[in-house]
């Protein structure tokens, strides 16, 4: 599908690292007409309001990647809001994006939507074949509730909507909140703080042999634009899936992460991986074949990818002589 340029464009979460990344990467594009809202102009909990803005804006592509998101902490902690808050944004925008005919739709959602203990690669077909990673259910439950009405949205009324499930993002514009942040925020602040402090060592959650897939956020937006100009709900329909994988198709294990991120940020003490801290699912590796076929490959390996955001959070850092980041 050709977008034209002049094209309406709106990206809910415009503000967040993924929402920033997409903006960057349309604007890169030459897309000259994108809306954007920030939360204070726009909650996306209120009915109203949302439905408001899209009959006085008729967007004509729509790109959500705003959510309530968080590390295993947060996720545990605020159950209800992960799926309270989560459910009604993505419910909110894709209903409207319905009412108000919008051409094409893009829902973001996450990889912790698969069962916890999966066959390693996850294909596409795995969804709800087996039980959720406790941790997390409320918010992989709502990611699924929007997969699903991305689906049936298209089985009923037609609409072009589709959906993306990208792996464990990083990148510039992450979340550095020791309380809510995920692992490569949480490390890189840990480990930058150890090193100007000259801690003798680094505290990490849980046994360090769980093994996750990272991907560098602008490779997620890159993929994005891909979707939306190539990836049709009817050929998802077609190929008996309901989304797409994104990832890097590398997984690595936490104290690998670790190291790396070590080496990355140049912390010379120790490593202490406290064992009374929840590990998580224990291994989560996309299969990407559905999306290297249309083409796409990332171009940041993992380290290449710590060293851009480590340069930016040092450059945040001295601006703001805080983490107030966030």
């Amino acid at each position: 599908m050709a977008i034209n340029k002049k094209s309406k464009i709106y990206v809910a979460g415009h503000s967040g690292m993924v929402g920033s990344a997409i903006v960057r990467r349309l604007m890169r594009d030459g897309f000259e007409n994108l809306i954007l809202r920030t939360r204070q102009e726009l909650d996306l909990i209120n009915q109203k309001n949302v439905f408001d803005f899209f009959k006085n804006n008729k967007p004509e592509y729509v790109i959500i990647s705003a959510a309530k998101v968080g590390g295993i902490q947060a996720n545990n902690n605020f159950r209800a809001e992960f799926l309270y808050e989560n459910l009604m944004i993505q419910t909110n925008l894709i209903h409207s994006a319905y009412l108000n005919g919008v051409k094409k739709l893009l829902f973001l959602g996450s990889s912790c939507i698969y069962p916890r203990n999966c066959v390693q690669p996850i294909k596409e077909g795995y969804l709800l074949t087996g039980e959720l990673e406790q941790t997390n259910e409320p918010y992989a439950l709502a990611k699924i509730a929007g997969i699903k009405m991305c689906e049936n949205y298209y089985r009923q009324y037609g609409c072009n909507f589709i959906s993306a499930m990208p792996t464990n993002l990083y990148g510039p514009g992450d979340n550095f909140d020791l309380n809510n942040s995920h692992v490569i925020p949480a490390l890189l602040r840990k480990f930058h703080e150890a090193k100007i402090n000259n801690s003798p060592s680094v505290e990490v959650w849980g046994t360090g042999t769980p093994k996750r897939e990272f991907l560098y956020v602008d490779d997620l937006a890159d993929a994005c634009i891909l979707l939306l100009k190539n990836l049709e709900a009817a050929e998802l329909e077609k190929n008996g899936i309901t989304h797409i994988n994104v990832g890097s198709g590398i997984d690595q294990t936490i104290q690998e992460l670790a190291d790396t991120i070590r080496d990355v940020v140049g912390f010379e003490g120790q490593v202490n991986f406290d064992q009374t801290k929840p590990n998580g699912t224990p291994e989560k590796l996309l299969d990407i074949t559905v999306l290297s076929n249309m083409g796409w490959k990332p171009t940041k390996s993992l380290k290449d990818g710590l060293e851009k955001t480590y340069s930016w959070v040092k450059e945040q850092a001295e601006m703001n002589q805080s983490w107030a980041l966030s």
